[in-house]
């Protein structure tokens, strides 16, 4: 009696399994090629993805991701294959920060951060040689001056 619950848990867990295994259909398979396809780079024709291209390279591409595919490859391991045989290149968004991509992606920053520093520099150093030195300091006024200027004073209001 044991045997048969084994044998009929046994038979059930199996046709569960296969009952919901994912099974593509053509449609879903063409959706996934052509996610994938959109990624890549057609060798041929550069400016085009490999879905958009009607080259024959690219036409051989879809065909091998459609393989690859309906072999159960996920589409990251078929862009693996695709870079391991064309290199980085291939794909349409290069990958950041990988090998000398990091050159790419932060040159232009440090650049800017360098010369930002050369103008902010010179700039200083032009304005420090422009700038007109500090006067000299002045002596108090001595009693004759004060008097003069007061004078000076007296004689603008009178001509007013």
């Amino acid at each position: 009696m044991m045997k048969h619950w084994i044998l009929i848990s046994f038979l059930l867990v199996f046709f569960t399994s296969l009952a919901t295994a994912e099974t593509l259909t053509e449609d879903q398979l063409q959706v996934r090629v052509k996610e994938v396809a959109k990624t890549l780079r057609c060798a041929v024709c550069q400016s085009e993805s490999v879905w958009e291209s009607n080259a024959e390279l690219a036409i051989q591409m879809r065909d091998i991701i459609r393989e690859r595919l309906s072999q159960g490859q996920s589409p990251d391991e078929i862009r693996a294959y695709f870079v391991s045989r064309y290199g980085d290149f291939i794909l349409l968004q290069p990958r950041a920060f990988v090998g000398m991509n990091w050159l790419l992606w932060g040159g232009p920053f440090l650049l800017l951060i360098v010369g930002g520093t050369f103008l902010f520099r010179t700039l200083r150093k032009w304005v420090a040689q422009t700038a007109p030195s500090p006067p000299e300091e002045l002596s108090p006024i001595d009693e004759r001056g004060r008097r003069r200027i007061e004078q000076e004073l007296r004689s603008l209001e009178s001509d007013k």
